[in-house]
């Protein structure tokens, strides 16, 4: 069965902008709503020295999720690996495990803004190899193994975390892209957190086949955009200013970092929130913005679905600066009348 969930941002933008104190309640409010409405994850990523204060701390959110809800999973798309220290990764984990009753998922990735790294004091060429050096020790404390390390970049002797996760095997999904992302996901037995090209998931696929593992064992998740209303252009009228302030933030991201991950979102004309509407169109993480009303927005993911097939759904709904009250009715919408659909389609 499809899993289907909400990526949560945080996000104050400053075209609406509210109190940061609002903007957590609200999100969390949503979250909380979503497990009520039968979503199965909730998802949330990271980011720094954004000034909309894109979620910078994602483990006390999760475990602030974790607290009001009993079912929903609660997961990172993604944790930026290299900015942190890897047994401080691994117990922040597993506390938020044990508070929410084994729901977790840790998704964990490079990163690629060189601003990020510099303003934690780490230069940015270092990040692969610290990603490498960092997620087989992650690995490792979650299962409950002491870790012995004379690396580059961490040393530990006999390092072991108190208290350990509830879940055992711990599920770990890495955000990839890159040929060498992939193949690194697939021979340490990592779950895909995807976006973007149907050419990733194909080859993270080839590579598990590769290391010897089945690919039925392992989970594809793919990032989207997605927004229902009652008609097309209430959608687009509710998603337009949000939209563009997204893709203006990817694009100057893009040119910060001299557009590391060849999406080519660097040289792109970043629409008005009147062109968005009027176009009804908006290029993202490798294909249209999903978005209009539920009989458009079912049939665009069931083809999404069918040409890129993957277990989870992580959908980027709740977009920044939108009416609060639009993002719920959105949320609603969408758990009853499109996801029932959906799910029986994409078995």
């Amino acid at each position: 069965m499809l899993d289907i969930g909400i990526i949560f941002m945080f996000r104050n933008p400053p075209f609406n902008r509210s109190s940061w104190t609002d903007i957590y309640q609200q999100e969390i409010d949503h979250a909380v709503a979503a497990e009520e409405l039968g979503y199965d994850h909730i998802w949330l990523t990271e980011h720094h020295f954004v000034e909309d204060g894109y979620s910078p701390s994602l483990m006390p959110i999760a475990a602030a999720i974790a607290a009001r809800t009993s079912r929903v999973r609660i997961g990172s798309y993604v944790m930026l690996l290299p900015l942190h220290n890897p047994i401080r990764v691994a117990e922040d984990v597993a506390t938020v495990d044990v508070i929410s009753k084994g729901r977790f998922d840790l998704g964990v990735g490079l990163g690629y803004r060189p601003g990020e790294f510099t303003g934690m004091g780490i230069p940015s060429s270092e990040r692969a190899a610290r990603f490498a050096e960092g997620l087989p020790v992650v690995q490792s404390l979650l299962a409950g193994e002491k870790v012995t390390l004379d690396g580059k970049f961490n040393q530990y002797t006999d390092a072991q975390i108190f208290p350990p996760p509830v879940q055992e095997p711990f599920p770990i999904w890495v955000g990839a892209r890159g040929d060498k992302a992939l193949d690194r996901a697939a021979r340490l037995g990592c779950h895909l957190a995807a976006i973007g090209a149907v050419e990733h998931r194909l080859k993270y696929i080839e590579a598990l086949k590769r290391h010897g593992r089945d690919p039925k064992d392992f989970n594809i998740g793919h990032l989207l955009m997605c927004y229902v209303a009652e008609t097309k252009d209430r959608a687009w009228d509710d998603c337009a200013e949000p939209l563009h302030h997204i893709m203006s933030q990817y694009q100057a991201w893009a040119e910060e970092s001299g557009d590391v991950t060849g999406d080519g979102i660097a040289e792109a004309k970043v629409p008005s929130p009147d062109e968005l509407r009027a176009s009804q169109h908006c290029e993202s993480f490798g294909r249209n913005a999903i978005i209009g009303d539920p009989e458009s927005v079912l049939e665009q993911l069931v083809a999404a679905q069918e040409e890129s097939p993957g277990t989870h759904l992580s959908l980027m709904m709740s977009m920044p600066g939108a009416d609060p009250k639009r993002t719920r009715n959105s949320i609603e919408l969408f758990a009853k009348e499109v996801m029932p659909e959906l799910k029986a389609r994409c078995k």
